[in-house]
Formats: structure tokens, sequence, C-alpha cells
């Protein structure tokens, strides 16, 4: 199932479901790409298997991992565990070439249902490339959402909306109006964050934006992601519905901050 754009497929959908337990299986978009085709997502790297393309995970949720991998746990570090839920599709609310409006559920381990989400994204033509928007509105009754970093691991709040891109085969770099480069933007908070990487001959340019001044999650020594730090500092408590949008401009090229 693909998202398009004037014509031209830019995103697949995954529902995950098929995936291991460990990996936390949900819903993903992969591969994603620009107008002419290049892919700018990577999923089931051999580096961290739990990486979907475009997906929404939280490492810890009431003590459930829906995040994927090993689970950190204070004092110990990343320890595997038998902690691994689930994000289910439930059913359509929407679903055209440039939409898909979805109930999931968050599952625990024992299969019971810890928080409900509506997922809405969406696909559109902008100057020179196409956007991808995505609404998450998670509904629940007095659930923990938490992270690496509210359980002991300082600067590693990952959590909520990611973005796992491909290994570039040339130079990449990330940067936002602050800064430049993975210590300069990581944990950062600003109005835009953006990447550039690809190879020589298909270099492309992601930019995300976001309606929460959540600090951004920031990798590209060990891999290159972007995405966002939900539980940065302290654990979110969703007793009624959490929302978060997430905008990302892709273009093909490596484009300056002026160009978009």
């Amino acid at each position: 199932m693909d998202l398009i754009v004037e014509g031209v497929p830019v995103a697949t959908y995954n529902s995950g479901a098929e995936l291991h337990t460990t990996l936390s299986p949900r819903p993903y978009l992969h591969p994603v790409r620009t107008l002419s085709g290049t892919v700018v997502t990577d999923a089931l790297p051999e580096d961290h298997r739990w990486h979907l393309g475009v997906s929404i995970g939280v490492q810890d949720v009431n003590g459930a991992n829906l995040w994927g991998g090993r689970t950190y746990v204070r004092d110990r570090g990343y320890t595997w565990m038998d902690d691994h839920g689930a994000i289910r599709h439930v059913r359509w609310r929407e679903r055209t070439p440039s939409r898909l409006d979805e109930d999931l559920a968050w599952l625990g381990p024992d299969g019971a249902v810890l928080a409900h989400e509506r997922r809405e994204q969406s696909a559109r033509p902008i100057a020179g490339g196409w956007a991808l928007d995505v609404t998450v509105t998670l509904a629940a009754d007095g659930v923990r959402l938490g992270s690496p970093a509210t359980n002991g691991r300082a600067r590693a709040g990952y959590g909520g909306f990611f973005w796992r891109l491909p290994l570039p085969d040339g130079p990449s770099t990330v940067f936002t109006e602050h800064g430049v480069g993975e210590e300069q933007v990581h944990y950062t908070r600003s109005p835009w964050l953006a990447y550039h990487g690809g190879s020589p001959s298909h270099p492309f340019t992601v930019v995300l934006t976001a309606s929460v001044d959540d600090p951004w999650f920031v990798r590209q020594a060990g891999y290159p992601g972007l995405g966002s730090a939900l539980a940065a500092e302290t654990p979110v408590l969703v007793d009624g519905e959490l929302r978060r949008s997430f905008t990302a401009r892709v273009y093909d090229g490596h484009l300056a901050a002026d160009e978009w």
C-alpha cells in the first residue's frame, strides 16, 4: 500500500504484524522515496534491527518495550528482557492514495491494551519535492511513557516519532539554524532539523518540523537517525489525550535552508 504524490509512489505502508516479538511489531513506512525514487529510509538494518523506516515507538510504556531491542535498565544498562509489546492496526478510518488514517492499539507483553492511538499520515506536493504529514493522538488512562533517559541513561530520551535514514554513500550532514553536526544539534530545540544524505549521484534532503517543542533526538556517527525525545528527562503521563504532529519535507539534492 503506497502513498502517492502526483502519480509517484513515495512511501510504502507496512503493518509490521509479521515482525518478531523482540522487534516490538508495529506499523511503519518503508521505503520512503524522493520524487525521483531515491530511498531515504532504512528498515531492519543490521546495526539496529528494530529501526523501522518512519515509525512511532516508545521504549517504556508502563514497563512495556514498544520500541524493540534491549531495554535500558537503571544501573544495568541495555538488557534483553521479555517485556516487548506491539502496536497493532485495528481499523481504517480513511485510506486513499494520499492519506492513511487508522486506529491502533498499544499492547503489553500479555496482549493487554495499554493505550489507543489514532495515526494520520498524508503526502502532498510542495515546491521542489513533497511533504509527509504525521499526526499521532494517543488516548490512555494514567499510562506512563518513559525512555532510557528517564531510566538513567543521559541524553537518551528517544521515543515517539523516529526516522531511520539509510547509511550514506558519501558526505552527510545534520543541521539546524543553530548548529551543524550531531554534537551541536542533538537534544536541542529548533523550529526545524535537516539532514543531507544519499550518494554523490543521488543526494537527498529531509527536513523535519514538529508541533511541540520537544528536543530533537539525533544520531549521525554510529548510524543516521532523526526523531523526537518525547520523554527527554522525565516520564510523560498520558491521562486523557496526548497529541504530536510532524512534517517531513523530502527533496532530491542537498538544499540549503533558504531553498525550502
